[in-house]
């Protein structure tokens, strides 16, 4: 019998308190963030993206990054968990970077920092500020000075299945920037479908096409926005090519930054990305973690513990999300008594 091909064991990655949460349009409070980090943590996740080190101003979601990242530091909870964890924060620009550094000096800082790089140079330009050569000058003085303080890289690459500003994009630049990125020392590569434009053959076609130029799986992330619901479809086109890294976020939650929160208008991100606040969103951690479970896929998440954060996480925003297990739960393995 034919069966489906797909690796047998995955690392996961859980991005709600970064990615997630940037998009609420009220600020989620400091305690709230700590105790999400500390329970997927305790549920068995070694990898949690939790803060953007970039100004404020615009995006107030992250005006308590260091307290939060003092706070999980210094939680009690997580006392001799931390040394298998790595704790992420984006870092778009110089000073966000600098900042990640010299927290790192204090003791408190990440262990990991996220550039981000468009293949789309209009997209590029907007989201940084930057072009495309200037971002690669600060990624390659950048790089050297986050690892002289242990601080891994991760280089995300975006607009690789198409742009919301220049239409159709091409894929082997992606597989450009991804070698860039490598031989410029980063430690893995984020491929992000930021905006839900990755059908699930395209999916499919371009990971094999990185596996075939850089076969070492570890080396790649695959992060799925479900705009166009076609998230977990592109999980399942993922596995079939060989990739073991994912990230989602809880609930379906996230999107670009907020233009509104707390009541007033903020910069956040471009009406590109913003047009309706509610499409947005990635693939929901629940939904995948119990999918790979029923594949047989070991995944090292304490699945119960994981459905009952999402259910927590729905009284945090206070509204239904996109998980769909958190209210029908696993499927039965034995007679239910009904």
């Amino acid at each position: 019998m034919t069966r489906l091909q797909y690796p047998k064991k995955v690392v996961l990655g859980d991005i709600t308190v970064r990615d997630g949460f940037q998009h609420e349009e009220k600020t989620i409070p400091l305690r709230a963030k700590l105790w999400v980090v500390e329970q997927l943590i305790l549920a068995g996740f070694k990898r949690l993206e939790v803060t953007n080190l970039g100004t404020p101003i615009g995006m107030p979601q992250f005006a308590d990054a260091d307290q939060l990242l003092q706070g999980i530091r210094n939680s009690k909870a997580l006392k001799g968990k931390l040394q298998e964890v790595d704790l992420s924060a984006v870092t778009i620009r110089e000073r966000a970077a600098d900042r990640a550094i010299e927290t790192r000096r204090q003791g408190w800082g990440p262990d990991r920092i996220v550039f981000m790089v468009s293949t789309s140079e209009s997209h590029h330009k907007r989201n940084s500020g930057l072009s495309l050569e200037e971002y690669w000058k600060m990624v390659e003085k950048y790089i050297p000075k986050a690892h002289e303080q242990g601080i891994k890289v991760c280089g995300t690459v975006s607009t690789i299945w198409g742009c919301p500003i220049e239409g159709p994009t091409d894929m082997k630049k992606a597989v450009e920037f991804t070698k860039r990125y490598l031989e410029l020392g980063a430690d893995d590569v984020e491929h992000a479908d930021h905006d839900g434009s990755a059908p699930p053959d395209k999916v499919y076609e371009y990971f094999s096409m990185i596996l075939e130029k850089i076969p070492e799986p570890k080396l790649h992330v695959a992060h799925f926005h479900v705009t166009r619901g076609w998230g977990l479809a592109n999980v399942l086109a993922a596995l079939q090519a060989g990739i073991t890294h994912f990230e989602s976020t809880l609930g379906g939650l996230g999107g670009q930054p907020a233009n509104f929160i707390d009541g007033y208008p903020v910069s956040g991100t471009g009406k590109y990305y913003y047009s309706d606040p509610n499409i947005v969103g990635l693939v929901s951690t629940e939904d995948m973690v119990v999918m790979m479970d029923e594949m047989g896929i070991e995944t090292g998440i304490e699945v119960n513990r994981l459905l009952e954060i999402g259910r927590m996480v729905e009284k945090i925003v206070g509204r239904r999300l996109r998980s769909e297990c958190i209210h029908t739960g696993r499927i039965p393995k034995g007679h239910t008594g009904r």
